[in-house]
């Protein structure tokens, strides 16, 4: 008698609730072609296939009849060229066919099916619907599929049988009792992109907080959503993970090419006084810092300024830029000076969206009244509005020129995640609105994009932004940091799976806190953090533990060594690192690579989150656990070689290795050439006279060598010059031929030291057929040409007669 009403009642909402819900329908009419792109009309709605390349489709779903503009944040590239397409209707079904691929739309009920050219199925829809200002997508999911990519998370590597909504912010989760949130739910640079291990990726255009079901809730099915906008998604086909992310990254826009020394160590600081401490920072800070940095030789290139070198102002506190200097700054133009005469390549300041009122500026007043705010409600608003040109001009002329004018040279963007959420630094949540959840996920795009391109044509060099937020498209601006997780731990290894999963997802450019942020951290996780920060993309020391401040001689003397060690590696390695990043140029291949990345069908590398290839030769394996004298990692298929000790050792299996506190394990692949040069204390210092090749023979051994100027923009004009280096077995012997560079670019004369990993010792060594006199010792080639072999160490030595002006060939017989 009680639960017939119940049942009745439940059965009136699942009613509700289904017919509030539209699916696509069943073909009607309409189907055309313009160009790459074909028409369908259906019961419910109306849907156009475009054609991007042979290999790559756009899918467009409107219920409403009309279709959005196109929007100019996440997607750089609308316009291609004519792609062939063949055409053909059956019953029951339309064909479309590219040299690539085969989509199959399927009439009743409209569904669309993709195909390879072998005609094996990539994928296939279950429905797409709308249900109220939802838009979403279902799709089959095959029992071998997995997933990767959706930006920076640092929960998870491989996401089936996983949900996730991304959505740019901290998160909701609990606090951590220092402030950090729960790595479950962190998002600040959340991507709605992924690749299949089946070949393809998915690109949701959308940039409405989506959520994405990965066979969570049906083991058959995964399915992604978006709370309002258009159904709008990328179907792209690789079959590789490489090709995927070319694919991504031509359609979102490429990182450019840093300035050579932002591949040089980052420094930050608050100038002597974090907050509560305020009254602490002074200029004399900042320069005594950099001196010391100079006269204990640790290499360093590129520093700023964090958030206490300007007052709070009146309005946003904390939360907001009044763009005037702190009074203990008394003179920040001779500052600047002084930095940039100790050879520093850029000095930056941090600050945030939004204006404030300071004590003689009023900028928050001046930029309400001229609309240059973004409004929230009735009230003007506080956000710069980096939406509107005009409104950017504005900040730019009034606010950033007056640091620009006296020495700043880039800028660190935080809090963008603030516009219609929650700020970190008070319990202002910004606009709201209907259109707001459609512009806080982009708005940190625009945000970055500003300074980048202002300070770009203001400094007239390469242009850089630092920034916490982001999503898709952000790689153009170009790069981000993991944000400010505790000194502790729990949070060393999710911030490493964070840098793997950002470059999944097409960011090349990533960095963190070397030791953490939050607080003092225990002098071993300093260790053992700097040496993954040491060679991670981008190298950045920064923290707000007063007095500490992370600077290394503040955590005894094996830090200091530690810290010492592994910077001088990362100058010493910084040919092959500008190598990496003009291959992310030209490719969108991240420096930092997830194994899974060249391993799509080895499922033994889908959840290992704490080892990556840095370029695309040497594998880091970071030590994440305190106390471990040991650490168990897995080498792919194939041979590989200790870094330290140069021993082979083989790979498609699990070893475990030894891991003295001061050692990172350190891998190369067999069949790479590492180029190397004598250490710096900052980028350019003196001229490279001699470049070191480490060569580790295998099936194919080479190496593309990447110069140019390192400053300016003349490489996108191809003004730049490479280098092929090679090598091969030959009969008993080696040869290694090292090409004169070609290009635009005049490459600078230098001498060639080559490393031949060997565990057989030479009878005889030739340059250009020419014999190659044999020195008793190592210390002989210090002073002269010639070759020695190191029977402890397996390395024949060679110092060539020859320069990289001319062809090389070296026979090791």
């Amino acid at each position: 008698m009680i639960r017939r009403p119940l049942l009745l009642l439940t059965g009136i909402m699942l009613t509700l609730i289904v017919s509030a819900q539209q699916n696509a329908g069943n073909y009607q009419s309409g189907f055309k072609q313009e160009g790459n792109r074909f028409f369908f009309t259906n019961t419910n709605c109306k849907t156009i296939i475009e054609f991007c390349t042979p290999s790559m489709f756009r899918v467009r779903t409107s219920w409403s009849g009309g279709f959005e503009a196109n929007e100019p944040w996440m997607v750089k590239q609308y316009n291609f060229q004519p792609v062939a397409v063949t055409t053909q209707k059956t019953a029951g079904y339309f064909s479309l066919t590219t040299s690539q691929l085969s989509v199959k739309v399927q009439q009743a009920p409209f569904r669309i099916e993709v195909y390879n050219a072998k005609g094996e199925l990539l994928s296939a829809d279950n429905s797409l619907y709308k249900n109220a200002d939802t838009v979403g997508c279902v799709k089959k999911l095959a029992a071998d599929e997995h997933f990767f990519g959706f930006g920076e998370r640092m929960d998870f590597l491989d996401r089936r049988q996983k949900k996730v909504t991304l959505n740019v912010g901290r998160g909701k989760g609990l606090p951590h009792a220092v402030g950090a949130y729960n790595v479950l739910e962190a998002s600040y640079c959340p991507i709605p992109f992924f690749m299949s291990t089946k070949g393809y990726g998915i690109f949701f255009h959308n940039a409405f907080p989506t959520t994405w079901d990965m066979g969570e809730k049906d083991a058959t099915a995964y399915r992604f959503s978006a709370e309002g906008g258009e159904l709008d998604y990328y179907f792209m086909y690789g079959p590789t993970f490489p090709g995927l992310l070319m694919q991504y990254t031509s359609l979102t826009g490429r990182s450019p090419l840093l300035p050579k020394f932002a591949l040089g160590l980052h420094v930050g600081t608050y100038s002597g006084g974090t907050w509560g401490y305020e009254q602490n920072t002074s200029d004399k800070y900042v320069i005594e810092l950099a001196r010391k940095l100079r006269e204990m030789g640790i290499p360093a290139d590129l520093l700023w300024l964090d958030s206490t070198w300007r007052i709070f102002g009146k309005t946003g506190g904390k939360g907001a830029t009044s763009f005037e200097w702190r009074e203990t700054f008394k003179d920040p133009a001779a500052m600047f000076d002084s930095l940039y005469a100790m050879h520093f390549g850029m000095v930056g300041l941090h600050l945030r969206p939004r204006f404030d009122n300071g004590n003689r500026l009023l900028l928050l007043d001046t930029a309400q009244k001229l609309k240059y705010t973004y409004p929230e409600g009735n009230y003007a608003g506080e956000f710069v509005n980096f939406f509107d040109s005009n409104a950017v001009n504005w900040w730019w002329q009034h606010g950033v020129m007056r640091v620009a004018s006296v020495g700043a040279r880039f800028l660190k963007t935080d809090e963008g995640s603030a516009f219609g959420a929650l700020a970190n630094e008070s319990d202002k949540v910004g606009p709201q609105g209907k259109e707001i959840p459609a512009l806080h996920n982009v708005f940190p795009v625009a945000y970055a994009k500003a300074p980048f391109e202002k300070f770009q044509q203001y400094n007239g060099i390469r242009g850089l932004n630092h920034t916490r937020e982001g999503y898709a498209g952000i790689q153009r601006y170009p790069f981000i940091f993991a944000g400010d997780w505790p000194s502790e731990w729990q949070y060393f290894q999710p911030v490493i799976t964070a840098g793997l999963n950002i470059g999944l997802s097409g960011v090349g450019y990533w960095s963190h806190c070397m030791g953490g942020f939050e607080h003092e951290a225990d002098p071993e996780l300093y260790i053992r953090w700097v040496q993954f920060g040491m060679l991670s993309p981008v190298a950045m020391v920064f923290g707000m533990d007063h007095p500490g401040y992370k600077e290394p001689w503040n955590y005894g003397p094996d830090a200091l060594r530690n810290f010492k060690k592994y910077d001088s590696l990362r100058y010493s390695l910084m040919p092959y690192l500008y190598s990496s990043a003009y291959e992310n140029y030209q490719t969108g291949m991240p420096l930092m690579r997830a194994l899974v990345l060249n391993n799509q069908h080895d499922e033994n590398v889908y959840n290992i989150t704490d080892q990556y290839m840095l370029g695309g030769n040497l594998l880091v394996c970071p030590v994440t656990t305190k106390g471990a004298q040991t650490r168990t990692l897995y080498l792919p298929k194939g041979d590989w070689y200790n870094f330290w000790t140069g021993k082979p050792i083989a790979g498609g299996r699990y070893w475990n290795v030894v891991t003295p506190l001061d050692s990172l394990p350190l891998f190369v692949k067999a069949g790479s050439i590492i180029p190397s040069q004598p250490v710096m204390n900052y980028v350019g210092e003196k001229l490279v006279k001699e470049m070191t090749l480490d060569v580790y023979p295998g099936a194919t051994t080479e190496f593309e060598l990447y110069e140019d100027d390192g400053k300016n923009l003349g490489y996108q004009q191809g003004e730049y010059a490479t280098t092929k280096i090679s090598g091969k077995p030959n009969n008993n012997g080696y040869i290694i031929v090292m090409n004169k560079p070609v290009g635009k670019f005049t490459s600078p004369a230098h001498g060639w030291l080559v490393k031949l990993h060997t565990d057989r010792a030479p009878a005889h060594v030739t340059e250009n057929n020419k014999p190659v006199q044999k020195v008793d010792t190592g210390n002989a080639l210090d002073s002269k040409t010639g070759w020695y072999y190191d029977a402890v160490k397996q390395v024949v030595y060679i110092r060539t007669v020859g320069d990289n002006q001319n062809d090389i060939t070296i026979t090791v017989d």
